[in-house]
């Protein structure tokens, strides 16, 4: 189906509900509808929002355009969690309804104020030559969850220097003010990040463009996010328009941090190592943090990306958002692990211990389209030692780890039906060990794999038949030792 403008844009408000419950049964019809991943109930979803930890509770949205599986006129939809595995659905947050988010209520963070949680975020106009004119917006929410914007934007122009291209503010507080980082195109198409600082989240004051020591580095930085953790600074963001290099930057767009010393707010200076990938999976984008009550620095991101065809498309439907997962630093690097909270879906566990050598092997209990799976592989005397996972005659998504070249390799060549093969069926990434854990996270159309406790993940969305549900283990060219356990979910 091809979209018109009109089409997009169309507001919930003319919507039948005969329309809607129409689409809502051919989404229901599909074979790809998740178990346990946030997805929309229909149309698209794209990036997490407004992340935040408020009155013991998590609070997070994200980026809905309700009709159909395309970038349309977006809302905030709204979910919330005691535990980050269970959510409760509130419906739409966000609704773009004045002249200031008229197309659009995008991407943007949140944060507690005055015991109200303030969602800072970007609204996208349009004018009637279809110019683009950005709008940073401020909506409240209240202890009853009740949503009220402000009646005019709090940041109202883009400073001098840069295109419309100013988009996600992210919020965080420090000592006795607020700063928020957006992301920014300049005039010469580079992409940056700036800085805003406030002392009551309405007021707003720009202090200028953040120094790093990536420029160029792509067209626009997208979904920029600054924290500090272990005494160090990190900036997360997307930038668009990097070239592949060998196994670096192989999507169509990319995700990533920094790691260095704390942001400079007097010099507007940053000071880090290398940018390094968030995932080396073929589906991730626009992540966002938290910081929860225990001081968790706590990571969601899209599962899915720009301007790539899904085969849910046909049911109406696109994209869920990753689990949840807590960040840590080991050796300038950001460590990312499934949140502890998980192990609540866990349900019958099967164990296994074996030696496999030269073969292919398959055991009892270890079949499914939805389960947590462990597989620590030691002594290894082989050149190949891996998985294959939602497996039939047809299909298999294989993780292998190659001791030869030293790398660690994802090949969804046979994971079914296509997705996004213009730019490659395998993602790979070199890692020097001698053993090797898998953390796998298998949901009926997705894996989120965790490498030796998340010195690396591996991130994709898969799209095999139903009745691909069987788990091999294999040895190549040599042996190794197998311990595996799986939880049904």
């Amino acid at each position: 189906m091809e979209w018109t403008r009109k089409q997009r844009y169309r507001p919930l408000t003319e919507i039948s509900s005969t329309e809607l419950a129409e689409l809502q049964s051919t989404v229901d019809q599909c074979e790809w509808r998740q178990t346990f991943h946030i997805q929309p109930n229909t149309g698209l979803l794209n990036d997490p929002n407004g992340f935040s930890y408020f009155n013991g509770e998590y609070h997070l949205f994200y980026q809905w355009f309700p009709l159909g599986p395309v970038h349309g006129l977006k809302y905030w939809y709204h979910l919330k969690s005691k535990d980050l595995v269970h959510w409760d659905d509130l419906g739409v947050g966000l609704t773009p309804d004045n002249e200031f988010d008229s197309h659009g209520a995008y991407s943007g963070s949140a944060i507690e104020h005055q015991g109200k949680l303030y969602l800072l975020y970007t609204g996208n106009t349009r004018d009637a030559n279809w110019v683009r004119h950005p709008y940073q917006c401020v909506a409240i929410m209240d202890d009853n969850y009740q949503i009220t914007k402000l009646d005019k934007p709090v940041i109202p122009s883009v400073p001098l220097g840069y295109t419309d291209h100013f988009r996600d503010p992210k919020v965080w507080k420090q000592d006795d003010r607020y700063y928020a980082i957006i992301g920014a195109q300049r005039l010469n198409q580079t992409g940056c990040i700036v800085l805003y600082s406030s002392t009551n989240l309405l007021d707003w004051t720009f202090t200028g463009e953040i120094e790093t020591e990536m420029d160029p580095f792509g067209f626009m930085w997208e979904c920029p996010d600054y924290f500090e953790l272990e005494d160090q600074g990190v900036v997360i963001f997307s930038p668009q328009g990097l070239a592949a290099s060998g196994d670096h930057y192989q999507n169509i767009y990319q995700s990533g941090y920094v790691i260095g010393e704390k942001l400079d707010m007097q010099q507007n200076k940053l000071r880090h190592g290398d940018f390094q990938e968030l995932d080396r999976g073929f589906d991730f984008y626009a992540p966002q943090t938290t910081v929860d009550s225990s001081g968790r620095r706590i990571l969601v991101g899209w599962m899915g990306l720009p301007e790539i065809t899904y085969p849910t498309d046909s049911n109406g439907w696109a994209h869920c958002l990753t689990l949840p997962r807590e960040l840590s630093i080991q050796d300038g690097y950001l460590l990312q692990q499934p949140v502890k909270e998980l192990a609540a879906l866990r349900q019958q566990v099967h164990i296994v211990k074996d030696t496999i050598a030269n073969e292919t092997k398959v055991y009892e209990g270890f079949t499914g389209t939805s389960y947590e799976m462990i597989c620590e592989i030691n002594s290894i005397d082989a050149k190949t030692v891996g998985i294959e996972f939602r497996t039939s005659e047809q299909e298999k998504t294989t993780v292998y780890y190659d001791t030869t070249d030293k790398k660690v390799v994802l090949d969804r060549t046979y994971s079914g039906q296509d997705v996004g093969v213009d730019y490659g069926t395998i993602r790979q990434c070199t890692l020097e060990t001698t053993s090797i854990k898998i953390q796998l996270f298998v949901d009926v159309s997705s894996v989120e794999i965790f490498i030796n406790d998340g010195i690396e993940v591996f991130t994709s969305r898969i799209f095999p038949r139903k009745n691909s549900d069987g788990i091999r283990f294999f040895a190549s060219e040599g042996s190794a030792e197998f311990q595996m356990s799986k939880w049904d979910y």
